[in-house]
C-alpha cells in the first residue's frame, strides 16, 4: 500500500531509476533557462550520454538495488523510455530527457500518489516509466492524480535578468523534486524549477489537513534536496552556503541542525556537469538512524554519526553528470510500519 509521510521513517518500498537510454535534450529555451541559466553561451554535446556513463551509473544503481534489498526493503525499478522520440504540444516539440530521478517527477503524500507539472519540455511525459507500477498502486487503493499539465509557452521563461528566477509565473509549474514532507508540513522551494503558483495549486489540492511552507531567496538553481534534508523529527542537515537563520522555514528553526561540511567533489564526465558538489548532501533516510550516503563525503559521515546517524557508503560515480544522487534516484513509496 502507497503511504509515505516524511523523508526519515523506516523505508519499506521505493523506486529507484536507471541511466538507460538517458539523453541531453535539444537545447530548447526551457533547458538553457533551467539546467544552464547561468551560462551565456552553452557548447554541450546533445543526444545520449556517453556508453561509460550509462554502464557504470547501471552498475552502481544495480549495488545500490541489492544492498536495498538485503535490508529488506522491496525496490521497484522505472521502465526506461525512448527518449529520442519526439514529444510535444501545439507550442512546442522537443526531444526526451531521461528516467534516471524518479524523485523529479513524482511525489507521494501520505496515500497519494502525485505526478508534478515539471519545468522541461522535455520530461513532460517522463512519468510513463511508472504507469504499470502506479495502476497497480491504484487498484490496491492508492490515491493517483497529475497536476494539471503545463502549456510551457516561451513566456514561462526569461534569460533577460538572472539576478531574477528564469521560471515565470504564469501557470502553476513544479517538479517533485522542490518538495521535501514533515508529516503535515510540506517545504516547498520556489526556484528555477517551482513557481508560486505551484505552491498555491499544492496547497489547494492537500487542503487544510497540510501546511505547505514556501522557501523563497534560498537556492534559485534548481531543486530543495541538495540544500536541506530532514533526518528524523527535529533533525535536519543543512547547506550553509545557501541556508542561514533568516531564510530558512520558520519551523526549522527549532530544530537541531548539522551544518553540512563541504562536500568532496566525485568530479563530471566531459561537459555534461549538471550539478553542483553539493550533490554529497543528496542522501537518503532508510530509518531515523540510517542513511545510504556517498562513499567520498568522509567529513558528512563523521558529522552524522556525532548526531547517532549510521551511514552506508555507497557510491554513484556520475552523480554530478546526471544530476542525482541517492535522494534524487529514489521515490519512497512506503514508509512507517
Amino acid at each position: 500500500m502507497i503511504r509515505s509521510n516524511n523523508e526519515w521513517e523506516r523505508l519499506r518500498e521505493v523506486v529507484v531509476g536507471t541511466a538507460e537510454n538517458a539523453n541531453n535534450p535539444r537545447l530548447e529555451k526551457d533547458l538553457h533557462c533551467i539546467n544552464y541559466a547561468n551560462i551565456d553561451d552553452v557548447k554541450i554535446q546533445r543526444g545520449y550520454y556517453p556508453k561509460v556513463v550509462v554502464e557504470e551509473t547501471q552498475e552502481d544503481l544495480y549495488i545500490f538495488q541489492e544492498t536495498l534489498e538485503d535490508l529488506d526493503i522491496k525496490v521497484k525499478r522505472v521502465i526506461p523510455q525512448n527518449n529520442k522520440k519526439n514529444y510535444s504540444n501545439p507550442f512546442w516539440e522537443t526531444d526526451g530527457y531521461y528516467n534516471y530521478c524518479p524523485r523529479d517527477s513524482v511525489t507521494v503524500i501520505g496515500d497519494t500518489i502525485i505526478e508534478s507539472p515539471m519545468t522541461l519540455r522535455a520530461r513532460q511525459h517522463e512519468t510513463y516509466g511508472f504507469r504499470e507500477m502506479f495502476i497497480e498502486e491504484m487498484k490496491n487503493g492508492a490515491r493517483w492524480v497529475s497536476a494539471p499539465k503545463p502549456m510551457l509557452k516561451d513566456e514561462s521563461y526569461q534569460r533577460d535578468d538572472l539576478s531574477k528566477l528564469t521560471l515565470n509565473n504564469v501557470e502553476p509549474i513544479f517538479d517533485a523534486a522542490n518538495i521535501l514532507r514533515a508529516n503535515n508540513d510540506i517545504l516547498y522551494l520556489l526556484s528555477n524549477t517551482g513557481n508560486e503558483l505551484g505552491a498555491i495549486w499544492l496547497q489547494n489540492f492537500l487542503g487544510s489537513e497540510y501546511k505547505v511552507h514556501v522557501i523563497r531567496d534560498v537556492y534559485s538553481y534548481i531543486h530543495i534536496d541538495s540544500t536541506i534534508a530532514l533526518l528524523r523529527e527535529g533533525l535536519c542537515l543543512l547547506n550553509p552556503e545557501r541556508v542561514n537563520e533568516d531564510n530558512m522555514p520558520e519551523f526549522l528553526k527549532s530544530w537541531d541542525k548539522i551544518w553540512c561540511p563541504p562536500c568532496k567533489d566525485i568530479g563530471y564526465y566531459g561537459d555534461y556537469n549538471h550539478a553542483s558538489t553539493w550533490v554529497g548532501l543528496n542522501l537518503l533516510s532508510l530509518d531515523e538512524r540510517t542513511v545510504v550516503v556517498d562513499v567520498k563525503q568522509h567529513k558528512l559521515i563523521e558529522q552524522l554519526s556525532k548526531h547517532g546517524i549510521m551511514s552506508i557508503p555507497m557510491r554513484l560515480r556520475h552523480a554530478r553528470t546526471l544530476g542525482g544522487s541517492f535522494h534524487c534516484v529514489t521515490l519512497d513509496t512506503h514508509r512507517g510500519e
